[in-house]
């Protein structure tokens, strides 16, 4: 509930906490993921959450099964801190099918690899990680129900005040990034239909949390005294807590044919109005570059509301957290979202 949440946090420790704290109603379903959950690509932003999450609701509902994590892990210190949070690891190169093939059998399986950033002038790896590693994985998964991890850049842009594009949206990726998404949910939907394996294709923007994320890049703006750039002039955002928590519990609703479904807040929110919020709370002026868009990369989520309900965390929290974690000087990711790019370049 509401008022059991923090007015703000003091330590990494303490946001990892919470971020990854599961939902009563996740708590409750844990019992159908009894044979324990493969994340692969743990290693991401949002993977640690998710595994950690999982984990822990699978505790509270008194469930034995396993959380493994599967990642390259280049930071061996992200490593100790999940197995250290109770997920076993297993280091693998996903593009690599002999290895994925000695990968255990689990009947969930979470795909949360890809590649965004450095698409630009390398486009081929990226291709590689979003649209063939999806065949690697399909094939060898072909016995379990699988989660894919996608983002709603496969959209096209739409009217800012259209509502967002549905699930049924005709798709016009922007960009090789966004094209080879599209590739990724493809090959997966190719696998569905074909050997029947019960697939979930989530399409998520934006995840936040107080290290990274769309409000973040705009706090740091303003804290440094840079204009925040208005080209791209509205976008959905999610708290992380609340995306990685609706994933867990759409892999639940995995079919076949693939279910598609759009992960993420339920407004339109207004870069510009966003900017004003954190520039009141930061007590930084308001400075802005660029000519605000009339269209942009939206999603309706009402479908998502129907099945799993709505995200609990709303804009207003999540400025009132960043925006202290911004003034304490709590440590950020580095990672840009870009999020307004409008031709597709990562």
């Amino acid at each position: 509930m509401k008022t059991s949440w923090p007015k703000s946090f003091a330590s990494e420790r303490e946001l990892d906490e919470f971020l990854s704290r599961p939902s009563p109603t996740l708590v409750e379903e844990a019992p159908q993921f009894s044979g324990g959950l493969l994340i692969l690509g743990i290693g991401g932003k949002m993977g640690h959450t998710l595994g950690r999450m999982a984990k822990r609701a699978l505790t509270e509902a008194g469930v034995r099964a396993p959380v493994i994590g599967v990642s390259r892990f280049s930071d061996a210190n992200v490593e100790r801190s999940l197995q250290n949070d109770g997920i076993e690891t297993i280091r693998c190169d996903l593009t690599d099918p002999t290895a994925v093939e000695r990968l255990p059998d689990l009947p969930n399986v979470v795909f949360m690899a890809g590649r965004k950033f450095g698409s630009s002038g390398g486009a081929a790896l990226t291709w590689a990680i979003n649209a063939y590693v999806p065949g690697v994985v399909a094939d060898r998964f072909r016995k379990s129900r699988i989660l894919v991890f996608s983002t709603g850049n496969v959209y096209p842009f739409v009217p800012v005040d259209s509502g967002g594009a549905c699930e049924a949206t005709q798709l016009a990726p922007v960009g090789e990034y966004a094209q080879s998404c599209l590739g990724r949910e493809r090959v997966f939907e190719h696998f569905s239909a074909t050997r029947h394996v019960a697939t979930m294709i989530a399409r998520l923007n934006y995840a936040v949390e107080l290290r990274y994320g769309v409000l973040v890049d705009i706090a740091e703006a303003l804290w440094q005294g840079r204009p925040v750039d208005v080209s791209m002039s509205h976008v959905n955002v999610i708290w992380q807590g609340d995306a990685c928590g609706m994933m867990l519990r759409s892999l639940l609703l995995a079919s076949s044919p693939a279910e598609v479904l759009n992960v993420t807040g339920p407004e339109a929110l207004s870069v510009r109005h966003a900017a004003e919020l954190l520039s009141e709370r930061l007590g930084r002026p308001l400075r802005f570059v660029g000519m605000e868009s009339e269209t942009a990369l939206l999603a309706n989520c009402d479908k998502a509301g129907r099945l799993l309900g709505r995200p609990a965390v709303d804009v207003d929290q999540m400025v009132n957290w960043i925006a202290e974690w911004v003034q304490i000087g709590g440590r950020t990711l580095g990672k840009p979202t870009h999020f307004a790019e409008r031709e597709g370049r990562f």
